[in-house]
């Protein structure tokens, strides 16, 4: 019997699963989920064949209006129930088509990322990178912020945050979490097992794999749901799945949640942990039994690579400018130029759980300075053309300065410190940093020259510069009374 089209499979799931909406979504430049939505007896094999038609210039980073018009070609595989539509409704992700160049669009952040995969697998060196982000964010309970000539400012509000010890509006029952003390404690103290849970379990029903949930860090409902690794591109869509499902499950309870770094003054910041290894013919090319940490010298050159483009790697794994409110030097944050086994203040940490030659398929690299703010398609594309480049050149960390850093860095005597450089600043550095080093990323025309200077010139003008130009609070505090 033969197999069904990729078309046919889609149709018939939709039908299978009694859908009256069909809703086709899309990542739009800076890494936000776009969609429309078509009546189930409208969808035939050609939106599957042909794609959708839209408007490009009404996207950030897309077209300009006098050649706006594109194409969603929804793929076929992604599709999943909705189980936040009232309505039954099932959702595909889209790639982008360019009808004037008939070809997949070039600045598609998911059209990119498969370049990526298409190049690793040319490249010979690995036929699969998986990737295993780990992403926190706040649930909160308001979240407020205005933006006038006059008045500018933001209120945040969590019912376990410290700041609420001391509150009477309501009964208090004295549950509060102190600052920096919120990682693992159980209920009552932890108040949000029930909608991590349930966040769990829409994630699965998903597809996304999901691997553990726990309370992190900082005060204020920090959290951290770890999801199981997979290749680049379905990863990259498994992120934005994530985003999609806990903000809807927070909504259903009257909260919010917010993946920003950085919204707390005083406690911890919200980051994307990136785990990553290559695999060949299904074996793992970065376990080597005598290797530092276990590491062969494959995983060291990848090593190499990423530490080497560093400073253009944040442009795109902490692309706000928010994200160097976390990224402080001395605040245990990730922000060291170098690698370790197990120092989590290290860009690069080598987990070591478990040891042995029967955990080789768990051997991988962290790669941690990344937040969630990144756009998942065009942040693991360049983490891998960067480990590539390593690769490629046989970059030694170690040779290369990199350490490993086995010491407790904030024990070390001032002089040694300084050695150890730190990541960019701000996001204005970061960008310089890509101006200058881009070509790994150019390598088989994964990323083009447009790509990187559309980039460069959105952030600066959309972002850093409105950012600069606007007077801040604390300003007032310094400064009014001069």
């Amino acid at each position: 019997m033969a197999k069904a089209s990729p078309a046919k499979a889609a149709l018939d799931f939709i039908k299978k699963h009694g859908a009256k909406i069909v809703d086709f979504k899309f990542i739009d430049m800076p890494g936000m989920w776009q969609h429309t939505s078509v009546p189930a007896g409208e969808v035939d094999e050609n939106a599957f064949v042909h794609g959708i038609g839209f408007d490009g210039s009404s996207i950030r980073g897309f077209q300009a209006i006098q050649e706006s018009d594109m194409i969603m070609l929804p793929e076929p595989s992604s599709a999943r129930v909705d189980t936040f539509c009232s309505v039954p409704t099932v959702s595909f992700i889209c790639d982008i088509f360019d009808p004037r160049e008939q070809m997949l669009y070039s600045r598609d952040p998911r059209g990119i990322a498969k370049k990526a995969a298409a190049f690793l697998k040319k490249s010979g060196t690995a036929d699969t990178a998986y990737f295993g982000p780990e992403l926190e964010f706040f649930i909160l309970d308001h979240l407020s912020f205005d933006i006038q000539p006059n008045m500018m400012g933001f209120v945040i509000d969590s019912e376990e945050a410290h700041w609420n010890s001391g509150s009477v509006e309501t009964p208090n029952l004295g549950y509060a979490l102190r600052p920096k003390e919120g990682y693992y404690p159980v209920a009552p103290s932890d108040k949000h097992m029930d909608i991590r849970s349930e966040m769990v379990l829409s994630l699965q029903e998903w597809g996304v794999p999901v691997e553990m949930h726990h309370h992190e860090v900082a005060t204020a409902g920090q959290t951290e749901i770890d999801i199981r690794y997979n290749d680049l591109v379905t990863q990259a869509d498994n992120v934005m799945i994530y985003k999609y499902v806990t903000r809807n499950v927070a909504r259903k309870y009257g909260k919010t949640v917010t993946f920003m770094p950085k919204p707390l003054f005083g406690d911890n910041g919200s980051g994307m942990h990136v785990h990553m290894s290559l695999w060949k013919a299904g074996k793992n090319l970065f376990y080597h039994e005598n290797g530092y940490a276990e590491l062969s010298p494959t995983a060291l050159h990848y090593i190499g690579g990423l530490l080497t483009h560093i400073n253009a790697l944040m442009a795109f794994c902490a692309p706000t400018t928010n994200s160097y409110k976390r990224l402080v030097p001395h605040f245990e944050a990730p922000v060291n130029v170098a690698f370790s086994k197990g120092n989590r203040s290290a860009a690069i940490r080598v987990p070591i759980f478990f040891k042995g030659p029967r955990f080789s398929r768990s051997k991988r690299i962290e790669f941690r300075p990344p937040d969630c703010t990144s756009n998942p398609y065009l942040a693991f594309s360049a983490l891998l053309m960067a480990g590539l480049d390593g690769i490629r050149r046989k970059i030694d960390p170690t040779k290369a300065g990199f350490g490993p850093l086995d010491t407790n860095i904030y024990d070390l005597p001032a002089r040694e410190a300084k050695k150890i450089r730190s990541v960019p600043g701000s996001l204005d550095e970061s960008l310089e940093a890509l101006e200058k080093d881009h070509a790994f990323l150019l390598e088989g025309g994964v990323f083009t020259q447009e790509i990187i200077d559309l980039w460069i010139d959105y952030k600066r003008t959309r972002e850093i510069q409105e950012v600069k130009i606007r007077p801040h609070p604390y300003e007032f505090y310094l400064y009014h009374d001069l």
